[in-house]
């Protein structure tokens, strides 16, 4: 499958902003279903992990940019704090030669393709967390399932061996895409 990685990475920003606005008031401090954060530290894992694009993916090191982004980055609007992020973040990835460029990442310096792939992953998977957490519709799109089946069947063992994403699951010869997908990043759905 060919990916147009900034195209679904953007499709996966927009489905996760609907998620995000849906969290109701009371929900901020809810645990999440994600390593023992809050779905505020969730989003805020998210938002953040956005504002990272543009700094690294513009030639900043992990050093550089320090502990800037450290910390609660959503203030008293997390759903704005989101979308500007996610702005800045696609915007990034779709400028000319981007996906070409070095990501100064700290596993890297590698392809903003793979660093775009990895965020696409990211954002997606998050967005599955929180309407998970917090009782949204967690069906995701299944074009955008097959795009991220796409981009992390390659890379798996490697993704599974960091221990981000907990051990994969048992699945069902029959289970649908995106069971399959979230139990390979460790995920019941």
């Amino acid at each position: 499958m060919d990916v147009d990685l900034p195209d679904v990475h953007a499709r996966a920003l927009d489905a996760t902003a609907r998620l995000v606005a849906g969290v109701r008031d009371d929900q901020w401090a809810l645990e999440s279903v994600d390593d023992d954060w809050t779905v505020r530290q969730l989003v805020n894992h998210i938002v953040t992990g956005n504002w990272w694009v543009p700094e690294l993916m513009g030639g900043h090191t992990i050093e550089e940019v320090g502990d800037r982004l450290d910390g609660d980055v959503l203030g008293d609007d997390p759903a704005a704090a989101y979308a500007a992020s996610a702005t800045a973040a696609s915007a990034t990835f779709r400028a000319p030669g981007a996906m070409d460029a070095p990501a100064l990442v700290s596993y890297g310096p590698v392809p903003g393709s793979v660093y775009c792939g990895h965020r696409f992953m990211d954002v997606l998977v998050h967005g599955w967390d929180v309407a998970a957490s917090t009782g949204q519709d967690t069906t995701l799109d299944p074009e955008l399932v097959d795009a991220c089946w796409a981009v992390v069947e390659p890379q798996l063992e490697q993704l599974v061996g960091t221990g981000a994403f907990g051990t994969d699951h048992e699945v069902p010869a029959d289970a649908s895409p995106q069971t399959r997908l979230l139990a390979a990043l460790g995920r019941h759905g």
